[in-house]
């Protein structure tokens, strides 16, 4: 199969312009076609606009929406605040059956002058799969959303945190969904998760947010990121 890659864009439309705008100036310049979902329309690739409330499950029906919607045979999950170094987009996965994640990510402290990064620090906005095979995964994850009654109303039941949203990294004991596997890639440079007063994941920037260690924590002053000058970018005097 040729490859033929895309870019799938979901976005609770909430995001402050400041951080959204440059995202999206670095997505565009990569040059893959764009399947953005939103809340609110906007003017980013194919834009399909949902009228739902923000939320865990509207996120869920979002990239469905926009995987059904893309023509490409391998998209990357782009995600309203992450900037996107063009390396990550070199990579092609090898198998059509596994989720692959890119773990070269530092993440900032916006707009504070401190990154962190540990082993293993998988997300959903690192992801590159076949676009059929995260159709299949996110049908099923509805249907399983719309068996157990779960509704947006701010609360996660316990099966529900079980299941959590990177798909094919839980064990197979623990897999409810389906027992799909993951494997993971580093970009030459990193990927930037801007940690903002908005992140829909808590913010873990110190050890002490963590139940369990990670493994090689690091942090470094933003200025030493390799491969970005994140205060050009969003016009910050260097601290």
């Amino acid at each position: 199969m040729s490859r033929k890659a895309g870019i799938i864009y979901y976005t609770d439309s909430k995001l402050e312009d400041k951080i959204a705008f440059p995202v999206i100036g670095i997505l565009q310049a990569i040059g893959f076609p764009v399947v953005s979902c939103s809340l609110k329309p906007m003017d980013f690739g194919d834009n399909v606009v949902l009228d739902l409330k923000p939320g865990i499950i509207t996120m869920f029906n979002q990239i469905l929406t926009a995987l059904e919607k893309s023509e490409a045979n391998i998209v990357f999950f782009c995600e309203h605040d992450v900037l996107y170094h063009k390396s990550h987009f070199h990579f092609e996965p090898e198998y059509d059956n596994v989720f692959y994640y890119n773990t070269n990510v530092w993440q900032w402290k916006y707009p504070e002058d401190f990154a962190v990064t540990y082993d293993n620090l998988t997300s959903l906005s690192g992801l590159c799969v076949y676009r059929k095979f995260a159709i299949e995964h996110y049908k099923k994850r509805l249907k399983l959303v719309e068996k157990n009654g779960w509704v947006d109303d701010g609360k996660q039941p316990s099966w529900a945190k079980r299941m959590g949203y990177e798909p094919g990294t839980k064990s197979e004991r623990q897999e409810i969904v389906s027992k799909d596997v993951s494997e993971c890639w580093r970009s030459k440079y990193p990927n930037i998760d801007i940690r903002h007063k908005g992140t829909f994941t808590p913010q873990k920037m110190s050890l002490d947010n963590f139940k369990h260690k990670p493994i090689n924590w690091k942090t470094i002053k933003v200025s030493e990121i390799i491969g970005w000058n994140l205060y050009d970018i969003f016009n910050i005097k260097s601290k």
